[in-house]
């Protein structure tokens, strides 16, 4: 299977959108039980792009009735062993015909996560939709090398611990990378043998919607993925709160996080699992004998994908002895990411998702100066005449850690960066947050890189790099930004039981 999809500089972009819209647009109607359904009131919203803020469609507004029809269709699914009794070579089987689907549909996938959130197209065929591809393959190949045990008893007992799927599962995902975070959620649990409901945001529901039908085209029986489109307080709670799911898989703010929490409380006691926000420290030291390169890269991380990443390195903190090198060459890189049309195969930054996240960009970016960081690049919205939400790459400098840009989540493509005097001061600014999703370390000496790694309170931390990934690594963070990992073999742990069946032996 090829690693990524064809290049996208070959393809009319604006022409496939126009031609998709003057088709009608994309279907947002639900999908239940293997088929497109429209909610059971007829309700629905307009979904209109980021880019230039057009009309998409009308996606299916589902309520507790219609979470209630696919739970059940994914219970009848389990049940009945349609998925789950099949052995896990054909399991793997249909999840890489799945991951081949993909590939072999990723112009229109990418063309879809582009209009609906704004991500330069570019982005989404090379990353998000290969990352999808390749998640759903791997845990394909995963499923059918995974041993159970036999525990060491004495000979009179034979105990058998045993790996089981769960049942149903219900997976909230946000929008910011909305097929990368389904496929995160979709690989282990399906490999397992459980049946998803997947309610992808109501800012992002057009790529989901696709794959459940990929899903079916590649042998996925009926009812054993569903998705219901919709809004957080209606779809999105209901699913939390039913009592026929077994375990909630979520990703996205850690306010809403809690909620997950509270519903799993009123209902069923349903494992919650929540990947949430963050507020990744980055430290440069001194002894960083490549301070620009440090700079490409922690700028490249932080503009991509318009800074709406959980683990975007939005807090670096720098020595004070390179502050004025790194600042420079952070400026240098930010000019290769000028805001530009999403559709244009050359654009590295597009447009942030909506009007409320334009507005809470800029709001962060009032509060930063207001409370007198030094506003070195950017700080402005750009390409109004659009009809767009698109805002500059900006750099703040001289910020101190009880600003409110040096300690919340913009997300947002904004840079906070704080000088510290010595190691002991970087350690400490670096722990003083309630997240830890993600860290960097930037050094040139082994001794500190480890000293300080070993210190940072953080699920991941990076040396002399940021953001290196791989479907092999476990994905998650300490504090409050969340409980269990995505990603590679430890996130089975989060949809399946483990049983013990004893047997004695006379």
């Amino acid at each position: 299977m090829p690693d990524t999809p064809a290049p996208t500089d070959v393809i009319d972009w604006h022409a496939r959108a126009a031609a998709l819209l003057r088709g009608g647009g994309p279907d947002g109607r639900a999908l239940v039980n293997g088929r497109r359904v429209a909610s059971t009131d007829g309700a629905s919203f307009d979904k209109h792009s980021p880019i230039d803020g057009r009309r998409l469609g009308a996606v299916a507004r589902c309520q507790a009735v219609d979470v209630a029809a696919a739970v059940a269709s994914a219970r009848a699914a389990f049940d009945d062993g349609r998925w789950a009794h099949q052995a896990p070579a054909a399991r793997k089987q249909v999840l890489q015909r799945f991951a081949q689907k993909v590939l072999a549909a990723g112009d229109e996938l990418a063309l879809l996560e582009s209009l609906d959130m704004g991500k330069p197209v570019a982005h989404a065929l090379a990353v998000d939709v290969a990352s999808t591809a390749r998640t759903l393959a791997w845990y394909g190949e995963a499923i059918d090398k995974l041993y159970d045990e036999v525990a060491p008893t004495p000979r009179s007992g034979l105990a058998l611990i045993t790996r089981e799927p769960m049942g149903v599962i219900g997976a909230i995902v946000p929008w910011n990378y909305p097929m990368i975070m389904a496929a995160w959620k979709l690989g282990p649990a399906l490999a397992a043998g459980n049946s998803v409901v997947l309610k992808p945001s109501e800012k992002s529901p057009y790529t989901a919607l696709r794959l459940a039908e990929l899903a079916l085209e590649a042998g996925l029986p009926d009812g054993v993925f569903n998705v219901v489109p919709g809004f957080g307080h209606e779809a999105g709670e209901a699913l939390a709160l039913h009592l026929d799911v077994d375990a909630i898989g979520f990703t996205g703010s850690t306010r809403t996080g809690r909620r997950m929490l509270e519903y799993a409380g009123r209902s069923n006691l349903k494992r919650v699992y929540n990947e949430l926000g963050g507020k990744s420290a980055v430290l440069v030291f001194d002894d960083c004998a490549d301070v620009e390169r440090a700079a490409r890269t922690i700028a490249g991380s932080m503009f991509f994908n318009q800074g709406e990443s959980c683990n975007a390195p939005s807090r670096v903190l720098v020595q004070a002895q390179v502050a004025e090198r790194f600042l420079a060459a952070v400026a240098a890189e930010a000019a290769h990411w000028a805001p530009g049309h999403p559709l244009d195969a050359a654009t590295q930054l597009g447009a942030l998702v909506d009007a409320t996240q334009l507005g809470t960009v800029l709001g962060y970016i009032g509060q930063g100066q207001a409370a007198g960081a030094r506003c070195v690049l950017g700080g402005r919205q750009v390409r109004q005449d659009s009809g767009g939400f698109y805002v500059e790459p900006t750099v703040f400098d001289q910020v101190a850690p009880t600003m409110s840009i040096a300690r919340e989540e913009i997300f947002g493509p904004v840079m906070s960066v704080l000088r510290f005097a010595d190691e002991a001061e970087a350690v400490r600014l670096a722990n003083d947050s309630p997240y830890g999703l993600q860290a960097s370390v930037w050094s040139d000496s082994l001794n500190r890189a480890h000293r300080v790694a070993r210190a940072l309170r953080a699920g991941t931390v990076h040396v002399n790099q940021y953001d290196e990934d791989d479907i092999t690594v476990p994905f998650g963070g300490f504090r409050q930004s969340g409980n269990g990992r995505d990603k590679s073999l430890h996130a089975f742990d989060k949809y399946t039981e483990l049983k013990t069946t004893w047997i004695r032996l006379d």
